[in-house]
């Protein structure tokens, strides 16, 4: 006999176990990998335990605050806030709170390498994390090279203006190809590349030295500004058209443009197997990382919005031109070197992540194990670190990835939105059955026999499939049990229902309602969004459907999130994975409106930036269909029901995954 689960979501490729077991367990795209197991020792060398609090928030918080905040806060005050910029910073920072909310609780369950694409595997599928693994690589190989290009125009006003760096390492143009060289880019991408292989804490100090310097030039911002305006009278507020000129929609559409400030505290959750203790360390790290930048933003935009008024911004240098404005020319130099430590510490975090992640999805064996190689001398993966900085530096020195730039935020808001959609699945459906390798079906049924003669279970004949199995191996230790759902408004309208489910019901409608609200959520924030339908073509209106397809999502994402809140939530969720972290608060609401957000950014991020992503994602799919679908390492993997899995490891002597 097999102690085995049925494959529930598709046959899979495996043989025929002996009994009439099933080895080879489910469809590809939805077979899940188990939580790293304290049972399994990995094969090779580990990545180094290194970090704590202060390293995870030097990393955040430097792969976050880019340069990008001394250019934004004049064009977002000129087109959309006004002096309501800080407000616009907050509702940001609260909307990227939701998502770090997420981060923060599957970071502490599952403390491995791979961030979002890791938690996918666990709670969704393996088609899905690998689409997600996909686009966070996109995301870190040009993000790394936009940022690596927009450094040496920033170090040549350092000395002196943009012709003023050395011939060999300032940008040349070449007539012939049509291309601009940044040689200063790809040196310095090699320059970070080669730091991160000395190893993790050596790195993360070096980034934290970065960081602190980018922090002292915000806080001279604060400071100075601060002096200024109270000497200048805060000019920039006193305006006859108040503190909301374009609106509370201008507020909000600013909140939009200044939410992807907010990206790069993910990166945190990337060095999850390489924290002390990640149970308490990642949480604090996370929270600490975002609630910093917030302040910081919300503090420089509410100093710089008032020593100018909105209107008269420079949307270039608008941090610098309002000090040049109050006779503070010099203080051009102290924003200049910001800037510069932002870049630099923002391609460290860029270029940080992905080697991880690549180890990740080789180590799964959707790549080639080439990747999976970890240093025995410095503890952090050499070769995938290499192979990352060489790409960066290629696509810096000769390509102006300035246009890609949209792409790199898909990554991040698909790994946002499949992060809040694990924490739902957690929650209300976490994975009853767990993968084994098959070389351990002798542990497998010698647990199974021993279990067997115990309960004295008889076998009984599947009538479908003429197959004999057990009781115990489709619902083992588990026979049916009544769960309560109170619905009291409902239950006064309507006495005669029966509101006692069984746990299979139970899961089945949480399972089937996570799914439709996802849909109404695509619903509602596509009829809502710019690339609807039109109102008007060829003169025919269409109002109608747009309006349909908005009211139908609504309805959908209410219901759904009425269901959950009814529902109880499964008791599993208090054993999944590593137990005593960070729970996220307000389940399901919370997650619910993480994945409404994103979606809705996701989905405005405009047709051409889709169109370049869709061509990577294509790509993706091939690669996964000839290379990562039959190398899986849960291509001949067994599943078993979770409640046995740790006393089939027991048994199981001197196991190596």
């Amino acid at each position: 006999m097999g102690l085995l689960g049925d494959s529930k979501g598709g046959g899979g490729d495996g043989g025929s176990g002996r009994n009439g077991g099933s080895w080879g367990g489910r469809h590809s795209l939805i077979r899940r990998k188990q939580v790293d197991s304290v049972h399994v020792k990995s094969r090779g060398h580990q990545l180094a335990k290194e970090l704590t609090v202060p390293h995870l928030v030097a990393i955040g918080v430097g792969s976050t605050i880019g340069a990008g905040v001394y250019i934004l806060v004049g064009t977002v005050a000129r087109e959309h806030s006004g002096p309501a910029l800080a407000i616009s910073f907050l509702i940001a920072g609260i909307a990227a709170a939701l998502s770090a909310f997420c981060y923060a609780e599957l970071a502490s369950r599952c403390p491995s390498a791979g961030s979002a694409y890791h938690y996918t595997y666990i709670c969704i599928g393996e088609g899905v994390a690998w689409l997600v693994g996909w686009a966070l690589i996109l995301e870190y190989t040009i993000g790394g090279s936009a940022v690596a290009r927009g450094i040496s125009p920033n170090l040549a006003l350092l000395f002196g203006g943009e012709d003023s760096l050395p011939a060999i390492i300032a940008r040349q143009h070449i007539p012939a190809l049509g291309l601009v060289v940044d040689p200063c880019a790809a040196i310095l991408v090699f320059i970070v590349t080669g730091l991160l292989c000395v190893g993790i804490k050596e790195s993360t100090v070096a980034q934290g030295i970065v960081t602190i310097a980018n922090v002292c030039a915000m806080i001279f911002v604060v400071v100075a500004g601060t002096y200024l305006g109270f000497k200048s009278g805060w000019t920039g507020y006193e305006l006859p058209t108040g503190y909301f000129p374009f609106g509370v929609n201008g507020m909000l559409a600013g909140s939009a443009t200044v939410f992807f400030a907010y990206i790069g505290f993910d990166s945190v959750a990337s060095t999850a197997e390489e924290v002390k203790n990640p149970q308490r360390d990642l949480p604090l790290g996370i929270g600490a990382a975002l609630s910093i930048c917030c302040a910081l933003y919300m503090l420089v935009s509410m100093v710089i919005v008032g020593l100018v008024p909105y209107y008269a911004m420079d949307p270039d240098t608008p941090i610098s031109s309002a000090f040049a404005s109050h006779g503070m020319q010099w203080a051009a130099y102290v924003i200049t070197v910001g800037a510069v430590t932002a870049l630099c510490s923002t391609l460290m975090g860029s270029i940080l992540p992905q080697p991880r992640i690549l180890m990740a999805m080789s180590r799964d064996g959707l790549l080639p194990p080439f990747f999976a190689d970890i240093s025995e001398k410095t503890q952090v993966p050499v070769k995938s670190t290499i192979a990352t900085g060489m790409c960066s530096a290629v696509l810096a020195f000769f390509m102006d990835v300035s246009q890609l730039a949209g792409m790199v935020s898909v990554g991040t808001l698909v790994a946002f939105t499949m992060v809040a959609v694990s924490v739902l699945i957690l929650r209300y459906v976490p994975p009853d059955e767990v993968p084994m390798p098959s070389s351990l079906r002798e542990s497998i049924d010698s647990v199974w026999l021993r279990r067997g003669r115990n309960s004295q279970e008889i076998n009984v004949e599947d009538p479908k499939t003429g197959v004999s199995s057990s009781k115990e191996s489709t619902k083992p230790l588990l026979e049916e049990v009544d769960i309560m759902v109170e619905l009291p408004l409902i239950k006064r309208q309507l006495p005669l229902i029966n509101y006692t489910i069984s746990e299979d019901k139970r899961r089945k409608i949480a399972g089937w309602t996570i799914m439709f609200t996802c849909v109404g959520v695509l619903l509602l924030t596509y009829s809502a969004s710019d690339l609807a339908i039109p109102r008007n073509i060829l003169g025919f209106n269409f109002s109608f459907f747009r309006y349909t397809f908005c009211g139908g999502g609504g309805i959908l994402l209410l219901l759904g999130l009425i269901v959950l809140t009814c529902i109880d939530q499964d008791d599993a969720r208090h054993t999944f994975g590593h137990t005593g972290g960070f729970l996220c608060p307000f389940v399901p609401l919370l997650p619910i409106i993480c994945i409404l957000i994103n979606v809705y950014l996701l989905i405005n991020l405009g047709a051409d930036t889709w169109a370049r992503v869709a061509v990577w994602l294509l790509i993706g799919v091939v690669v996964y269909i000839f290379y990562g679908r039959s190398h899986s390492s849960l291509e001949d993997a067994v599943y078993v029901p979770v409640a046995h899995a740790d006393e089939i490891f027991r048994s199981s002597e001197n196991y190596v995954a």
